[in-house]
């Protein structure tokens, strides 16, 4: 049914579809019936073939750039949202291929939404979509990504001269743990994780370990290349670390990169009876999410 529906959708395109990245001429072709537009130069435009959702502030953006190193991946180059916000699904598929970059047909297409891990609605219409998608889903540890939540939103507000209220109040509320913040929800990992595995078996989602991802790529991508069924091309001197930023940055044919400098903030200070009660908080959910996808994370448990 989810084939048919896309390819009445697709045949109803009025007009060429806009290219993200990167952008080559205008393309003269039409849709076809297999989820693709094409361009007389051989690229196409196709339904992304995997798919990062997740987790805001586990590391997506550090985890679409390396694994753009890999030949055979086409990354788009903005967050998408088709999904989980209703203003870009209720336009259709035909508008969701249109920002997909331009890729060879052997080569792969990824986008990232990191709100998708933890919106309910989105499984359902990925696997509507496209069951067999490769899903990459990338964590922290909790109380570390909690806090991370926390500082993107704490220098936004600076920014912009707005209020911002201390961690501390998010985080505790009359003495306990301030279960109606937003952040602390986005890291009972267990929650969401079980909606996703209502669609989509194990064996499609493979868990990036975020904070290894950091202390050492090389690894990390060596899983996620195995897990994609890429040919061996990412390799440690891909890698190296700059000193002035205190983290990796890439290097691909002699080129230099690192992140923004927005990424690798310092935290605010938390009190550490604070902390303490934030790891022993997440312990139960921890333990939960780790019998679910069958491993353990080395995430704090004490101070």
């Amino acid at each position: 049914m989810a084939a048919v529906l896309l390819g009445l959708l697709l045949f109803a395109m009025q007009s060429p579809p806009v290219p993200s990245r990167p952008p080559p001429p205008p393309p003269a072709s039409s849709p076809t019936d297999n989820g693709t537009v094409g361009h007389p130069n051989g690229t196409l435009q196709q339904f992304p073939h995997i798919i990062i959702i997740g987790v805001r502030k586990g590391g997506t953006r550090a985890l679409i750039e390396m694994l753009s190193l890999h030949s055979s991946v086409a990354a788009a180059q903005n967050e998408v949202h088709f999904f989980d916000w209703e203003t870009h699904f209720q336009r259709g598929l035909p508008w969701y291929l249109s920002q997909m970059p331009y890729a060879f047909p052997d080569q792969r297409t990824v986008e990232k939404t990191p709100a998708y891990f933890t919106s309910s609605k989105v499984p359902k219409r990925i696997h509507q979509v496209s069951p067999d998608t490769k899903l990459l889903l990338i964590l922290r540890d909790p109380t570390e990504r909690v806090l991370s939540d926390y500082t993107q939103v704490f220098y936004n507000r600076l920014q912009k001269h707005k209020h911002y209220q201390p961690v501390e109040s998010l985080l505790v509320k009359d003495g306990a743990i301030n279960l109606g913040y937003k952040a602390l929800n986005r890291s009972l990992y267990y929650l969401h994780m079980q909606n996703w595995l209502q669609y989509f078996p194990l064996e499609n989602l493979h868990v990036v370990d975020g904070d290894e991802l950091i202390r050492d790529p090389f690894p990390e991508m060596k899983k996620v290349e195995r897990f994609l069924e890429l040919e061996p091309q990412i390799n440690a001197s891909n890698f190296y670390f700059n000193k002035t930023k205190g983290f990796y940055c890439l290097r691909d044919h002699g080129r230099e990169r690192c992140l923004h400098d927005t990424k690798g903030r310092a935290h605010p200070h938390v009190a550490p009876d604070i902390l303490q009660k934030l790891y022993q908080f997440f312990q139960e959910p921890n333990r939960k999410f780790f019998e679910m996808v069958g491993r353990t994370f080395n995430w704090k448990m004490n101070i």
